[in-house]
């Protein structure tokens, strides 16, 4: 039986969140869809949590692990539904994200990539919802510049987006070797080829703490590949660079943090000018001034003080 959305879930190690992720899916409004979990290796209990959830539209694939990446492509090839519905193991829908996106896909049809507002829950557990480089009103629409609206945070979240199968097969694969950033990867090319269609309703929130969360590792080697599959394309391309650069620069701070001398290949590919100030100014301090500073961000979220150098 064909369904009009194929909910795709790959699944490592998230027994404390993949229940109530799972609830969120079969309390959507617009309930056309099957659900296709990709255990890829869980060493917990998080099978066994799946398994114990009743209903005829989910469907389980275990294999060893292999990473994200590999778990996501395997379950969009299994899919039978007309459009791919991402969803990481730790995310929450709420009932109307479904709908939105069917929306999106009957005002726009000819969009590549479709994807509605998401929220953040911070370290201290409050919510702040996601902003973006440019205003984009209440209603739905399509963005005119991926990249530059990209820059505070990025327009689309994974598990905000949806697309066809036919436009993933245009887009191509998520890359198997980017052990993080291989949503970013696979965003940016799709961008680069289609137009995104956005709907301004909140549709899904994030757990920033969440356990084994891939944006806290320190693969920062996969980050500088994931800058490097874009350079040629980038020097035609003032938005794309320019979201580059701003990419750059996070990882020139990450790696100074780490105590990775791997920032000193990245620095001079970096244009000022795509910068804000405070980037600039933080990009020249020493590792021990970034930790503190970073230390006093985090003491500020936990009293509902959010600072960004992104703006």
């Amino acid at each position: 039986m064909s369904h009009f959305f194929s909910v795709v879930i790959p699944l490592f190690n998230k027994e404390n969140y993949i229940l109530k992720t799972l609830d969120s899916v079969l309390k959507q409004e617009y309930n056309d869809f099957e659900i296709i979990v990709i255990n890829d290796g869980s060493s917990d209990s998080s099978l066994e949590k799946v398994k114990s959830v009743k209903d005829s539209r989910l469907k389980v694939i275990s294999q060893k692990n292999q990473g994200v990446s590999v778990a996501r492509n395997k379950g969009i090839f299994e899919a039978k539904g007309q459009y791919i519905a991402l969803l990481d193991a730790d995310d929450y829908w709420y009932p109307h994200h479904l709908k939105s996106l069917k929306q999106l896909i009957e005002l726009f049809p000819d969009a590549g990539i479709y994807c509605d507002a998401y929220e953040i829950m911070m370290q201290n557990k409050t919510i702040r919802k996601a902003d973006f480089n440019v205003d984009l009103g209440s209603k739905p629409q399509l963005i005119g510049d991926y990249f530059e609206s990209s820059l505070v945070n990025p327009i689309i979240w994974t598990s905000s987006a949806a697309f066809s199968k036919d436009k993933f097969q245009e887009i191509g694969p998520f890359d198997a070797k980017l052990r993080t950033a291989q949503d970013l990867d696979f965003f940016a090319r799709a961008a680069l080829k289609f137009l995104v269609a956005y709907h301004p309703r909140v549709g899904m929130r994030y757990y920033k703490d969440s356990e084994n969360n891939l944006a806290k590792s320190k693969y920062n080697e996969d980050r500088l590949y994931f800058i490097s599959k874009f350079e040629d394309l980038e020097k035609d391309n003032l938005s794309l660079k320019k979201y580059l650069d701003v990419f750059r620069y996070a990882l020139v701070v990450r790696c100074k943090m780490d105590g990775s001398e791997l920032w000193k290949t990245v620095v001079n590919d970096i244009d000022r000018i795509n910068l804000t100030q405070k980037q600039v100014f933080l990009m020249k301090l020493s590792p021990n001034v970034l930790r503190f500073f970073k230390k006093i961000q985090l003491l500020l979220i936990k009293k509902n003080i959010y600072l960004t150098a992104f703006r």
